[in-house]
């Protein structure tokens, strides 16, 4: 089911009632702002070629590779895509408790050399701030890039740790027992974005 990264879930409980949601962006709506997102990539810094970015698994490696086929559309270079695994290097993995799922390890490819190349970090879900950290700590162990910055699809609030996107597809206010939900065509057959909220059980 797709849901936040785990490390940026929103802390639901499971019940028997379905949680009610609603949707914050279709699958035109989506689309649209990945394009923005692009333009404003791009405006950034127009050597396209030169840079690479860099899709946190797993939602965000898929909207990395979005990202870049956009980039090639309008502006007639494709940078550098590549995705990267943050199980290992997260810091929550001891205190989750039961609740949760153990956590399912993705591989990480860097077909390009990360020293001195500008990377932008992809995720869908940005929440705590956790899962971020995680991911610059992983990619320095393959060198010390130029610059980092980070473009995330949904920016939900509530966080843990001083990390502030640079492109932001979407922010949405969010409680923390709410749940943002990302299905993305490559992986879950459709392409949406929506705000699960728990069901009132009184």
């Amino acid at each position: 089911m797709p849901t936040d990264d785990l490390s940026e879930a929103a802390g639901a409980v499971d019940g028997s009632l379905a949680p009610v949601g609603k949707v914050l962006l279709d699958r035109e709506r989506l689309h649209r702002t990945l394009v923005r997102m692009a333009h404003e990539i791009a405006e950034h810094d127009p050597d396209v070629g030169a840079m690479a970015l860099v899709g946190i698994q797993r939602r965000g490696v898929e909207i990395a590779q979005r990202l870049a086929s956009h980039l090639e559309e309008f502006y007639g270079a494709r940078p550098a895509t590549g995705a990267i695994d943050i199980t290992f290097y997260r810091d929550d993995l001891d205190n989750r408790g039961p609740a949760f799922d153990q956590p399912v390890v993705h591989s990480t490819s860097l077909p390009f050399d990360v020293q001195d190349r500008r990377i932008v970090l992809v995720d869908d879900v940005l929440f705590t701030g956790r899962t971020i950290r995680a991911a610059v700590e992983a990619l320095f162990d393959y060198g010390r890039p130029a610059a980092v910055q980070l473009a995330v699809l949904v920016d939900r609030g509530h966080r843990e740790l001083p990390i502030r996107p640079d492109f932001v597809g979407k922010n949405v206010p969010t409680s923390r027992t709410e749940r943002v939900n990302v299905s993305l065509e490559e992986i879950d057959g459709r392409d949406e974005v929506t705000l699960e909220h728990p069901p009132d059980t009184r």
